[in-house]
C-alpha cells in the first residue's frame, strides 16, 4: 500500500528533514527554463499563446544556451516573474540595472525618449 509522504516525513529525523529542505531550496534556487515553467504548471503551448509564438518556438527558447536579455525577460514575464540581472562578487552582489527600460511597454518607452 502506498504511504502518505507526510506520515514518512514525520518518521525522520530532524537533520534528514533538514538536509531534505536545504536540497529543495537549492533546486529551487537555480533550474533550466524548462524546468521553471513546468514548475509554474505551464505547457509550451501555453505560454505560446501568451507569448504569441508557436510552440516550437517556445522549445528553442528552453534548449538554448545563449539568448537576448529581453528574449528571456519576455520568457519569465509569460510566466508572471520578471528577470533581474546581478553580479556576484565575494563581497556581495550589486544589481545591474541598465536592462530596466527592456521591462517597460514599448509605448512608455517611447514616452521616456
Amino acid at each position: 500500500m502506498a504511504r502518505n509522504f507526510n506520515e514518512l516525513r514525520t518518521k525522520m529525523s530532524p537533520e534528514r528533514r533538514e538536509r531534505n529542505a536545504q536540497r529543495v531550496k537549492e533546486a529551487l534556487e537555480a533550474m533550466p527554463l524548462e524546468e521553471l515553467r513546468e514548475a509554474r504548471e505551464l505547457t509550451q503551448t501555453q505560454l505560446a499563446q501568451v507569448l504569441n509564438i508557436s510552440q516550437g518556438a517556445v522549445s528553442k527558447v528552453e534548449r538554448r544556451a545563449d539568448m537576448y536579455i529581453s528574449t528571456l525577460r519576455s520568457y519569465v514575464r509569460a510566466m508572471g516573474g520578471d528577470v533581474q540581472i546581478r553580479a556576484v562578487f565575494p563581497e556581495g552582489e550589486v544589481l545591474i540595472n541598465q536592462f530596466e527600460d527592456l521591462a517597460r511597454p514599448k509605448e512608455d518607452t517611447a514616452k521616456a525618449s
